[in-house]
């Protein structure tokens, strides 16, 4: 299954790079424009799950844009970006139909979980309930917090049960940080990335010492982890 598509429209070129650059590290399926003729273009021409629309843009106003696509009836979440941070434009912005307003400069981690509150609202990223599973021979009882194994069995923590359901509806694919971090701990919450290193290391350390192989989730250097597939069970 591929991965949400946005569309980034922004006029400043270093800013609407690093945008796209780190969008598609998380994992999103990103197409630009830098003004917004381009952007009207694209957005008669495709279908996105957001948009992220600077509001002040040369050929055609971030604003205009997003009237535009309200009067054609889509619905998709528009993200706007401004320096316009004075409570009648965002009472304008929000009339005229955007989701969420997000003022110059700002965090990417902000930015971040900003998008994935919008397509959570949209149907992606809901959570599956996983009450458990079984990864070659060990089994993960996630309703009793248990991890088994030939009889043997370790206790599991409430974050490392949420983290193996984060990684187990993922599975085969890598999850970020900042993913497992929203999932996990909640949006706005601060955690820091050693933090979720120490859960995952524990993690192993039990599966490990029921005779289980540790490899079960695998650290992707510079980007997240994922959740391997079971091993065959051809000899």
């Amino acid at each position: 299954m591929k991965g949400p598509k946005i569309l980034v429209v922004e006029d400043d070129p270093g800013l609407l790079e690093g945008l796209a650059d780190n969008l598609r590290a998380e994992g999103f399926l990103v197409e630009t424009a830098s003004d917004g003729g381009r952007g009207r273009v694209l957005l008669r021409r495709e279908e996105y799950d957001l948009v992220i629309l600077d509001w002040m843009l040369p050929v055609r106003s971030g604003l205009d844009l997003l009237r535009d696509l309200r009067a054609s009836g889509d619905t998709t979440p528009v993200l706007m970006l401004t320096v316009r941070n004075e409570i009648p434009d965002r009472v304008l912005g929000l009339e005229v139909g955007a989701d969420d307003f997000l003022g110059k400069p700002f965090a990417l981690q902000e930015l971040l979980s900003r998008v994935r509150a919008l397509l959570r609202r949209k149907g992606w990223g809901k959570k599956e309930e996983i009450r458990s599973f079984t990864w070659g021979e060990i089994h993960f009882d996630l309703e009793a917090f248990k991890v088994r194994k030939e009889g043997k069995e370790a206790s599991l923590s409430p974050r490392e049960v949420e983290i193996l359901a984060c990684l187990h509806r993922r599975a085969g694919r890598v999850v970020t940080r900042s993913e497992i971090l929203d999932q996990v701990w909640g949006v706005g919450v601060y955690v820091g990335p050693r933090t979720i290193d120490t859960h995952v290391l524990n993690l192993r350390k039990k599966i490990e010492s029921l005779g289980g192989d540790p490899g079960i989730i695998e650290t992707v250097h510079g980007m997240g982890y994922l959740m391997n597939d079971p091993p065959s069970s051809e000899s």
